[in-house]
């Protein structure tokens, strides 16, 4: 038998801040590698999601993690969690 908290993982993704313009959202780009059924070769599928933050500062090119939670709003169903690198620009 399973409970609520068995239930209630949420999901962790680790992607690139390409757009911090809006305010309390950030637009972050999430890559992955997958390989192609028939031809076997390895590539790149990418997929940007709307994610909120609040008290955290994340700059374009910052890698962050992510966590899906409740929605916020017609797109954003995400939330910064944790910069986990800062860009190299100033």
């Amino acid at each position: 038998m399973t409970t609520m908290t068995d239930v209630s993982q949420k999901r962790t993704l680790q992607g690139r801040v390409v757009s911090d313009k809006m305010n309390k959202t950030v637009t972050v780009k999430i890559e992955r590698r997958v390989k192609h059924p028939v031809i076997g070769k390895v590539m790149t599928r990418s997929k940007k999601y709307h994610a909120h933050i609040e008290g955290l500062e994340a700059v374009a090119g910052d890698l962050v993690q992510i966590e899906e939670c409740a929605p916020i709003s017609k797109t954003k169903a995400w939330r910064v969690t944790s910069v986990i690198e800062k860009s190299r620009e100033c």
